[in-house]
């Protein structure tokens, strides 16, 4: 059992708790708690190392867990709760946190729809936007400089799984606008547009969703041929960004189940 926060393996996971360029350096980054944990074992993520107190251990539903990660090829560390503190990024740490290899689910080579994130850097609405993302069966997230980095801690909390689920590219505006090239790119934005539910969603198409504080970039606006809104009848000037994208996603999930709902003839 660890129980030094001078272990070196300690030190490694702090660092990566706190650093966007440990995690980059090492390629690889930290999911805490039980659900987190379960659902990297169920997507067969490259799980490596596991830490875990003794009080975790003895609850009846972890015996499983862990001898799931066991199977995996995980290597297995018990450590003292002062430990754990430490090394989480949590106010109370559930007893279990794992290192993973950084991710890289393969987009599909027919994709019809993209998500598309303009340098939005708060890790809630990142996670959020991605969770959301993950629930709307998007096939592929595109990523833009100045975007929060994925891995980091209150990022990943907040996309819930969706790392293990959501294919993500990382392009500059020039090679989003190519690898988007015959699909219908729309900007989401407050200021005007087309109304969200007029929009035909069912073609190939793509979205493009903003940092709230700035609203779209230019290379956004220059990319995208046309802004979608969402009318909002109260006083708001407008919408939490992660909120915007989720209507806007559902809609898309929407009008595609209307269409592939319908009877052939």
């Amino acid at each position: 059992m660890i129980t030094s926060l001078s272990n070196d393996r300690v030190k490694a996971v702090r660092a990566l708790q706190a650093r966007r360029q440990a995690r980059q350096k090492a390629g690889r980054f930290v999911i805490e708690g039980v659900r987190l944990v379960g659902e990297a074992v169920d997507a067969g993520a490259p799980v490596e190392e596991v830490y875990y107190t003794e009080p975790y251990a003895a609850e009846a539903e972890s015996t499983a867990l862990l001898s799931a990660l066991s199977e995996m090829g995980a290597s297995l560390v018990a450590v003292d709760e002062p430990v754990m503190q430490a090394m989480s990024d949590t106010q109370s740490p559930q007893g279990i946190l794992a290192v993973l290899s950084t991710l890289n689910p393969e987009p599909p080579p027919d994709f019809t729809f993209a998500l598309v994130i303009d340098g939005i850097n708060d890790p809630g609405n990142m996670g959020g936007i991605m969770r959301t993302a993950a629930a709307a069966g998007v096939p592929l997230m595109i990523v833009t400089a100045g975007t929060v980095d994925l891995t980091n801690p209150k990022v990943v909390r907040g996309a819930m799984g969706a790392h293990f689920r959501l294919p993500v590219l990382y392009r500059s505006w020039d090679g989003v606008a190519g690898l988007l090239d015959g699909c219908v790119i729309m900007l989401a934005d407050s200021t005007g547009g087309a109304t969200y539910h007029q929009v035909d969603w069912t073609q190939p198409s793509a979205l493009i969703v903003s940092d709230e504080a700035h609203g779209p970039s230019d290379d956004a606006r220059r990319v995208s041929h046309f802004p979608v809104t969402i009318p909002m009848p109260g006083p708001t000037e407008s919408l939490n960004v992660g909120v915007a994208a989720g209507v806007l996603l559902f809609e898309m999930v929407k009008q595609r189940r209307q269409v592939a709902d319908q009877p052939s003839h």
